[in-house]
């Protein structure tokens, strides 16, 4: 037996004894020195911030918050650094894993999203910086919460670091954690799949957790899967695509969020908000803003906030050859065709009724369905994922890419579609 991959192992169990009840993983246990960091006001904020957004509207179970969301990530990387030493004493190896490393490694996927404002994830178009960039800003500038990683053993540099990809770093431990913490089979993403589908009340996300945290790998410093677990990366990218499809890009939630990044960029253009001051904001906060500033289109906001979404008028299949949606990739030649269009429908609405705020051109992101883990041989060798004989080839990905991106024009619903189509033809 390698004594010190025991002790590494003893110590996750023996330091790690206070317990949270979560409706999805159960019991998750965490240490005096996590609880700390976990009490701070940045990471209770967290709690004040719904994990999906204007989602509830259509699912009214997705209230969870992106804290729940949090201690999630923090309970499944707990449960693979246990897993990775299991492994690792079984075979009587060292482990590559230090105990201030996993320490570093459990705080980053606790603080992984202290960077989030409210609809953070439907903004990646906006000239905002990244919500991981504003986490380990946070991490190196907030007092309370520096001196709660430092007391609980920790670098709050390094933490940083895992969270921050564009943060040098030469440490390969802490990049083992990078590849880790944002991988395709990483703790974000097998937590709010499951969590957005658990709390939707849907089947589509649910992964076999425990299954893939027992298989997963150390390989040249990377994770990595048996051959034989291939099929959980398939299933994990297929849930994927069933969610965007059915939760996360359905017209209501992309009206509900094309109408708050509509609004935002208004605010953002005009100086009326600035980025800074959109960051610090929680959900509550964030739906007071029309009535703190009084901007017009901040209504959106409040429409959205009472279940009112502008109506979807037209949606078609994104098609770049298609002169509309190729003009409409740019988002200031986005808002430049939404002006035109509300020029050609006022002559028939009027320009007292329809305000030029009030019709919104909606193009998704495009939206990867790749994997780069590699999977390993009983040789030894290692085969990447695309390489191997699993339905997610790359023209398969594209195929489910092509399949979810659509072209939709939201205006109010007494704006017929006809009349678009009209406007449209100028």
């Amino acid at each position: 037996m390698n004594t010190a991959t025991a002790t590494k192992l003893s110590s996750l169990y023996t330091n790690y004894n206070i317990s949270i009840r979560d409706p999805l993983w159960k019991d998750i246990h965490i240490s005096e020195g996590i609880k700390g960091i976990y009490l701070t006001p940045l990471v209770q904020k967290l709690g004040r911030i719904k994990q999906l957004g204007p989602t509830f509207h259509l699912y009214p179970g997705a209230v969870h918050t992106r804290l729940d969301h949090s201690l999630g990530v923090y309970h499944i990387s707990y449960t693979i650094l246990t897993n990775l030493l299991k492994q690792a004493l079984s075979r009587g190896e060292e482990s590559i894993l230090s105990e201030e490393g996993m320490r570093t490694f459990l705080c980053a996927s606790l603080l992984h999203d202290i960077g989030h404002f409210p609809f953070a994830h439907s903004l990646k178009e906006l000239p905002l910086r990244s919500h991981e960039a504003i986490a380990a800003s946070l991490i190196e500038q907030d007092g309370q919460l520096r001196d709660a990683i430092i007391r609980n053993g920790c670098d709050p540099s390094l933490v940083a670091a895992i969270i921050d990809e564009s943060l040098p770093n030469t440490d390969m431990e802490i990049e083992f954690y990078r590849s880790l913490l944002s991988g395709t089979l990483d703790p974000d993403k097998l937590d709010y799949l499951n969590r957005d589908a658990f709390f939707c009340g849907v089947p589509y996300g649910m992964q076999d957790v425990s299954y893939i945290t027992d298989k997963l790998l150390v390989y040249n410093g990377k994770p990595a899967l048996p051959l034989s677990a291939a099929g959980s990366v398939e299933h994990l990218l297929f849930s994927k695509y069933l969610m965007y499809k059915n939760v996360y890009w359905h017209a209501k939630v992309r009206s509900a969020t094309a109408m708050i990044k509509k609004a935002l960029l208004c605010s953002l253009q005009e100086g009326v908000l600035t980025h800074d001051e959109l960051y610090v904001l929680d959900d509550e906060q964030f739906f007071m803003l029309p009535d703190t500033l009084g901007y017009k289109p901040l209504t959106l906001f409040s429409q959205v906030r009472d279940n009112n979404m502008l109506s979807c008028r037209y949606e078609e299949d994104f098609d770049e050859n298609r002169l509309l949606d190729r003009s409409a990739s740019s988002l200031q030649n986005r808002m430049e065709i939404e002006d035109r269009l509300w020029h050609e429908l006022s002559s028939t609405y009027g320009y007292k009724d329809l305000e030029s705020h009030q019709v919104i051109v909606d193009i998704p992101e495009p939206i990867l369905f790749e994997s780069d883990i590699p999977l390993i041989l009983k040789d030894g060798s290692s085969l990447p994922f695309d390489k191997a004989d699993t339905i997610f080839s790359e023209d398969v990905g594209k195929a489910f890419t092509k399949n979810l991106r659509k072209t939709r024009i939201f205006t109010p619903s007494y704006v017929s579609g006809r009349a678009l189509l009209g406007a449209l033809e100028y």
